[in-house]
């Protein structure tokens, strides 16, 4: 028979565990109430704080989005609560499942200005981990095996590896030349035309990638001087202008006369005029161009004569030495063009 343990208070050891029990069990429900009601609050609070957010702080009203616009007004008062928000969704609108599915996508957008549109994997030059630590004297030449081999399976055949020259012969020189994306991806259609259809057998790849970069900067509206091209460019200027007529005529390309007007900006820019100088030069343009006196001049030359004319008419010095610097034109040129135009604005010469 198994003895049972009096303790002093008259408790049996059967009892003391029953009482252990229940303390446990009354804790567990205690704490389970504090957490329901701790809950509670938080619940309570982010109600409060959604209140917050779709009511009007001004008249109690109803708050609704309008997304065109990128604001959040009272449909009552009338109140913006919120300006210039952002847009997270997509930049593209479908009207059905499978052309939602067809424009869905991951990553960066394709582009032209890359031979493989973008979608091939890089591995930048810097030799660092994810935790910018750099890399061992293994780790290195094992990453650069990587890129070697990278290289060589993002160029399939040689015309891929003519794209991907001609690119970045066009990235340098637009670079160099300041020109923007738009010119940029405009100059790469332009090239990957001419290399479809087979117009680069005897002219070379840096001949034809300068002829495309020109025409695209025509086109675009923001064009540079042969001067300029030939000056970054590793062809001369006779070829450049034979490779870009011979372009143009094979492409069918529609390429305007460069307009004068779109030379004085960065002419104004570059000189650090006044946005009185640069109005009074495109006035003056456009006088010349009713008077029929533009025709068969270098719109660059015309730019900058206007540019140094409107200068002096508002009374800013600058000199004809620093204007044919920033335009590539000799001073013969701005002096003779700069008379032509005060005399078809009816400006009497300073």
């Amino acid at each position: 028979m198994t003895e049972i343990e009096t303790y002093s208070d008259g408790g049996t050891e059967r009892e003391r565990r029953a009482d252990s029990r229940d303390a446990s069990a009354s804790g567990e429900r205690a704490r389970a109430r504090a957490s329901e009601s701790s809950g509670d609050e938080s619940t309570a609070a982010s109600e409060r704080g959604r209140e917050r957010i779709t009511t009007c702080p001004e008249c109690g009203g109803r708050l609704a989005t309008d997304t065109e616009h990128g604001e959040t007004v009272c449909d009552d008062c009338g109140l913006v609560v919120e300006e210039d928000s952002v847009d997270r969704g997509p930049e593209w609108r479908a009207f059905n499942s499978n052309e939602r599915d067809s424009k869905s996508r991951v990553g960066a957008p394709t582009t032209n200005m890359m031979h493989d549109k973008g979608l091939s994997t890089n591995i930048g030059w810097q030799d660092k981990d994810a935790y910018g630590k750099s890399l061992s004297g293994r780790q290195r030449r094992r990453m650069q095996r990587l890129r070697t081999w990278n290289e060589r399976f993002r160029t399939r055949d040689s015309k891929e590896r003519n794209l991907k020259q001609a690119l970045g012969e066009i990235d340098r020189m637009a670079s160099a030349l300041g020109l923007p994306d738009n010119v940029r991806e405009t100059a790469s259609v332009i090239y990957r035309r001419a290399l479809s259809e087979n117009l680069l057998p005897g002219r070379s790849i840096e001949g034809v990638a300068t002829a495309a970069l020109y025409a695209a900067a025509r086109q675009v509206g923001n064009p540079r001087s042969l001067d300029e091209f030939t000056a970054v460019s590793r062809v001369d200027k006779m070829e450049l202008t034979r490779t870009y007529r011979y372009v143009i005529r094979e492409l069918g390309l529609r390429v305007q006369p460069a307009d004068p007007t779109s030379y004085v900006p960065r002419f104004v820019s570059r000189l650090h005029l006044s946005e009185e100088t640069e109005r009074r030069a495109r006035e003056l343009l456009d006088d010349a161009a009713s008077a029929g006196i533009t025709s068969g001049k270098s719109p660059v030359g015309l730019a900058a004569a206007a540019v140094y004319a409107a200068a002096l008419l508002s009374n800013e010095k600058v000199t004809q030495s620093q204007v044919s610097d920033v335009a590539d034109v000799s001073e013969v040129t701005i002096r003779n063009r700069y008379k032509e135009l005060l005399d078809a604005s009816g400006t009497v010469s300073a």
